[in-house]
């Protein structure tokens, strides 16, 4: 009987498919020309030669607070809370005489009021302690106050010291991704995008004429379309009219809501 022949160890290994190195996912960008964004804050500008915001404050240390008290809140019960805490405290050494507790008080119609409460306390310890009590004009040092973020500071930078920031808010954020002009998944993206194509010279006010287009014209559940100023150029898929608004409103959006 004859022994079978050995099998034959080596295997062949089958080759492999050549795969292609992945391309890196292209950011969206703004579906507008330059020419095209200029006219929409062209027109922004004329319709709001002078914009403000709706938090009410009287010097940079209570927009400082305001703004911290503003998260997830809204500017009117933000300004109910704190007309009577500023008419006595518009400093940080007034606000740290008053204490946690007291600031409580005051601000306790305002949700998440008792970790604010901390924070303004803090930060006005803060800024007593490392900055002679005076609010800094770097973003980078009003990040490290307490409460205080990116949206807070760049609030901050524009309302009070003039720069150009971007500070993106909800109505900037569905903005900037519903009519196009600057698409991005988080607020860092949309900012990056709105500095980059926002001329320099609307770049002031562009931060309330965004807020104040998406809370009153360009609503979250459904856009105003009529009564925008800029109907005819918008590339929004969500557009309620085809119909070309006027260049500039007979009177303001606000008084016409």
């Amino acid at each position: 009987m004859t022994n079978p022949k050995p099998k034959d160890q080596t295997r062949t290994k089958k080759p492999q498919p050549v795969t292609k190195p992945r391309r890196a996912a292209k950011k969206p960008a703004c579906l507008y020309s330059p020419a095209e964004v200029h006219e929409i804050f062209r027109r922004f500008a004329v319709q709001r030669p002078e914009p403000k915001g709706e938090l009410e404050h009287v010097n940079a240390f209570t927009l400082l607070v305001a703004v911290v008290l503003s998260a997830q809140a809204t500017d009117i019960g933000v300004n109910k809370a704190t007309r009577a805490l500023f008419a006595i405290a518009d400093t940080p050494q007034k606000m740290l005489a008053l204490g946690e507790a007291r600031v409580g008080d005051y601000i306790r119609t305002i949700g998440l009021w008792r970790n604010k409460a901390k924070n303004v306390i803090a930060l006005s310890q803060a800024l007593i302690r490392d900055y002679g009590g005076e609010v800094p004009d770097d973003r980078d040092e009003l990040v490290k106050l307490p409460g205080v973020g990116r949206k807070t500071a760049n609030v901050v930078l524009n309302m009070a010291f003039g720069q150009h920031t971007m500070a993106v808010d909800t109505h900037i954020l569905r903005i900037g991704n519903r009519i196009g002009l600057a698409p991005g998944k988080t607020p860092e993206q949309v900012e990056a995008e709105l500095v980059r194509v926002i001329p320099d010279e609307y770049m002031r006010h562009a931060h309330h004429w965004l807020i104040l287009h998406g809370r009153y014209v360009c609503k979250a559940r459904k856009p105003d379309c009529p009564m925008c100023v800029i109907a005819d150029i918008c590339k929004s898929a969500e557009k309620t009219t085809d119909i070309p608004a006027p260049l500039v409103p007979i009177e303001p959006l606000e008084a016409a809501q």
